[in-house]
C-alpha cells in the first residue's frame, strides 16, 4: 500500500482524539425555576439579613453626628481701568514694576484673593486667632482640665489644616462668576459665624496689604522723581504717585476690599447629612441582596465538583 492510499484512508476513518470531548453534566446548567424554589426555601435567611443590615443603617444614621451647612454668596470686588495709566504702564513698564505696581487693578485680583483665602498661612492664623484647635479636635481636648488628653501627642496644625480645609468648601460659578464660601459643621452657629469671619479677615488681610504695598510704591516713586530732571519723566511719576495714592485712599475707606457680600451667611436650620431616609433604603438593599447571594450560595454543592 502507497503512502497516498494510506493517507486517503486516515482521511476517511479519522483517528479519535486522546481526550474525549467535555460535556457539561445537566445538574450544572442555570434553571430558574430550581433558583427560585432556592430562593423560596433560604426566605427565612434573606428575610433577618435583610431585617439586620436595615436596623444596622437605622441605628447608624439615628446616630451619626449631623452636619449642617453655611454658605455666604460673594462678588470679587471690580476692577477699574484707566486708559492713561495703562498706556504709562507700558511706556515706563520697568520703573512700575520695580515700585511694585499693578497699573489699574483696584480691590486685589481674584485668583491672588481666593488662593490667599485658600493658603495654610491665611488658615492656620485663622485657627490660632479664633482657638479653633480644641473644636476641631474636640475628642482629644479635656474640657474640665482644659488640656489635651494625650499632652505628649497633641494635634498639630498641619491637621488642624488638613481638617479645616475639608470642612471648608469653595466654589466659583463659571458664568456668574460670584463665589460660595461655605463651612459644613455639626454647630450651626460656629459655621456660620466662621464663614462672616473669614470674609472679613480676608478683605482686611488684602486692604492692609494693599495700603502697605501703594506706601512702598509712593516712597520709591518718590525718591526716582528727585533723581530725574526731565519734565516728561517727572509727569509720567506723578500720574504714577497719584494712582497709588487713590489706590490707598479706596483701600482705607473700603472695607470688603477684595470680595463684597451679597448674601451673609445665617444659622442653617436643616441639616446636610446624614440622609437618614436614604441610609435606611440602601441598607434594605442591601440586606436584600446579600441574602440572595447567601442562599444561592448555600445551593452549590461543593462534594460534587471536588
Amino acid at each position: 500500500m502507497t503512502n497516498q492510499d494510506n493517507n486517503q484512508q486516515q482521511t476517511q476513518n479519522p483517528v479519535p482524539p486522546p481526550y474525549p470531548y467535555y460535556v457539561p453534566p445537566q445538574n450544572d446548567e442555570i434553571n430558574l425555576i430550581d433558583l427560585w424554589k432556592t430562593l423560596i426555601e433560604k426566605k427565612k435567611i434573606i428575610i433577618v439579613i435583610t431585617i439586620i443590615t436595615t436596623l444596622i443603617a437605622l441605628i447608624y444614621a439615628l446616630l451619626a453626628t449631623p452636619i449642617y451647612r453655611a454658605e455666604a454668596l460673594l462678588a470679587p470686588v471690580s476692577k477699574e481701568r484707566g486708559g492713561r495709566l495703562s498706556a504709562l504702564a507700558g511706556q515706563f513698564g520697568g520703573l512700575a514694576s520695580l515700585a511694585g505696581i499693578n497699573i489699574g487693578a483696584k480691590g486685589g485680583d481674584l485668583e491672588e484673593a481666593l488662593a490667599t483665602l485658600k493658603s495654610r498661612e491665611f488658615t492656620n492664623k485663622f485657627i490660632e486667632d479664633e482657638n479653633l484647635m480644641p473644636v476641631l479636635f474636640e475628642k482629644a481636648w479635656d474640657k474640665e482640665n482644659k488640656q489635651w488628653i494625650n499632652a505628649e501627642r497633641p494635634p498639630t496644625l498641619w491637621k488642624a489644616y488638613n481638617k479645616f480645609n475639608l470642612i471648608r468648601v469653595i466654589n466659583q460659578g463659571k458664568k456668574s462668576g460670584l463665589i460660595t464660601l461655605s463651612i459644613n459643621w455639626k454647630d450651626p452657629v460656629l459655621a456660620a459665624e466662621w464663614v462672616g469671619k473669614l470674609v472679613e479677615r480676608l478683605n482686611k488681610k488684602l486692604r492692609e496689604e494693599a495700603i502697605m504695598g501703594s506706601d512702598k510704591s509712593i516712597k520709591y516713586l518718590e525718591v526716582e522723581l528727585q533723581k530725574t530732571s526731565v519734565i516728561e519723566v517727572k509727569e509720567s511719576i506723578y500720574s504714577l504717585i497719584e494712582a497709588q495714592t487713590k489706590t490707598r485712599m479706596l483701600a482705607n475707606t473700603r472695607e470688603e476690599y477684595a470680595f463684597r457680600v451679597i448674601d451673609r451667611a445665617v444659622v442653617p436650620e436643616q441639616k446636610i447629612k446624614p440622609k437618614r431616609a436614604l441610609i435606611v433604603v440602601l441598607g434594605f438593599l442591601f440586606g436584600g441582596i446579600a441574602g440572595v447571594f447567601l442562599a444561592l450560595f448555600s445551593r452549590i454543592d461543593f462534594s460534587q465538583r471536588n
